[in-house]
């Protein structure tokens, strides 16, 4: 591998941009160490999780441009973009990967506010009288 590799990740509103090369296992989200960035622990295993998978949690280098959503979103949408961009390094991961659920976007986003309602689903207090 001569230069970084890219890839998107997305999770809710949130989009990040993923490159990654040779090193020594530094992962920076928007020019931030990600234990700074995402000071919760259980998101740092989100990003951490994809070179656990494949035992190579310190050969890999990672840049991330993180934007929109909120702190849960990009976290995983990191994770999305850090297997995506190690299947672009090496194809015999697909397997290790896609059985951990890792290449698999998260569909799931906000229900749209209904007409009449206070939010999707919650409803005002009903009176019978």
């Amino acid at each position: 591998m001569e230069k970084q590799k890219n890839a998107v990740g997305r999770r809710k509103e949130a989009v990040t941009r993923v490159f990654l090369s040779k090193g020594e296992g530094k992962v920076t989200v928007n020019g931030k160490d990600y234990k700074d960035y995402f000071p919760l622990v259980y998101l740092q295993n989100q990003v951490e999780a994809p070179f656990k998978t494949i035992e190579a949690a310190d050969k890999f280098d990672v840049t991330v441009n993180a934007q929109g959503g909120g702190v849960k979103g990009q976290a995983e949408a990191v994770k999305l973009g850090i297997a995506r961009a190690l299947l672009e390094v090496n194809a015999d991961y697909r397997p290790i990967l896609k059985a951990a659920g890792l290449l698999k976007r998260d569909p799931r986003s906000v229900e749209r506010k209904k007409p009449g309602r206070k939010k999707a689903r919650k409803s005002f207090q009903f009176s019978k009288r």
